[in-house]
């Protein structure tokens, strides 16, 4: 049977910053995948079997197994650079619920597949794949902020491609592996509703904002018409000036001409 793939084949913490986990686990997770691969070409085992297998018992232990699980080496390469990519924007835009995402969207996808797949093996990372996909694409969508919705973008830009597998347009890609990721992607995206970076208020937006108090507001009245602000009127009259003239005598010229 060949394989089935599902790419088949606020305070600080609202801040963004880079740590050392936002890289090193996306690449302990990718890493791991190659490992397993190798360990498979190298032994030759058939770890296929390990894979969800729908409506049956045995088949579960695929929920846990079968993202770290590929049928050969293209199957790996086009899994681990997007997620790479998408686990990275997760740990970097979403620290706070980067677990919960990641742990129980894995749980949660493969739960489904399980569900709704055809009686086959599925194997591969890829429902994982759609899984961060969606999830960035509709939060970002949702938080209305430029930092998130510009990521829902670029994750447009780089997997939008990724909707045609949506559908059963191979047979031996497992659409439901895809379709469960997006599924249990979009869901998160309603769940978490709060937005882990702080949106900016301007100071007439905050509760405690007095208008009254502002002064370039109060040369506006409650419709926004310019009110011309009038010179106050001084209280004390101006200090009264006072001017002394003296008047020297002119000595007359004509007396003292001579014949």
């Amino acid at each position: 049977m060949y394989f089935l793939t599902s790419v088949n084949a606020m305070d600080n913490d609202s801040k963004l910053k880079f740590t050392n986990e936002v890289i090193l686990v996306p690449l302990c997770l990718v890493l791991m995948l190659w490992v397993v691969f190798w360990a498979e070409f190298r032994f030759g085992w058939q770890l296929k079997y390990y894979g969800i297998y729908p409506l049956k018992t045995e088949g579960l232990r695929g929920i846990l197994f079968g993202p770290f699980i590929h049928g050969d080496l293209k199957h790996l390469f086009n899994n681990s650079i997007p997620l790479l990519v998408l686990t990275t924007a997760l740990f970097y835009f979403y620290r706070n619920i980067k677990w919960k995402v990641l742990l129980l969207g894995i749980l949660l996808t493969g739960l489904l597949t399980w569900l709704i797949g055809r009686p086959a093996l599925h194997i591969g990372a890829s429902g994982v794949v759609y899984l961060l996909a969606a999830f960035l694409f509709f939060k970002g969508i949702f938080s209305r902020q430029y930092q998130l919705t510009a990521l829902a973008l670029v994750v447009v830009f780089l997997y939008g491609s990724l909707l045609w597998y949506l559908f059963p347009i191979d047979p031996r890609i497992s659409w439901e592996g895809h379709l469960s990721g997006f599924a249990v992607g979009f869901v998160f995206a309603l769940i978490f509703r709060k937005n882990p970076i702080e949106t900016k208020k301007y100071a007439w937006e905050k509760e405690e904002f007095d208008p009254d108090s502002d002064p370039f507001l109060k040369h506006f009245d409650e419709e926004g018409n310019f009110i011309e602000q009038l010179p106050e009127e001084e209280s004390e009259p101006p200090p009264q000036i006072k001017i002394t003239y003296t008047v020297k005598p002119v000595k007359d010229k004509d007396a003292d001409t001579k014949d």
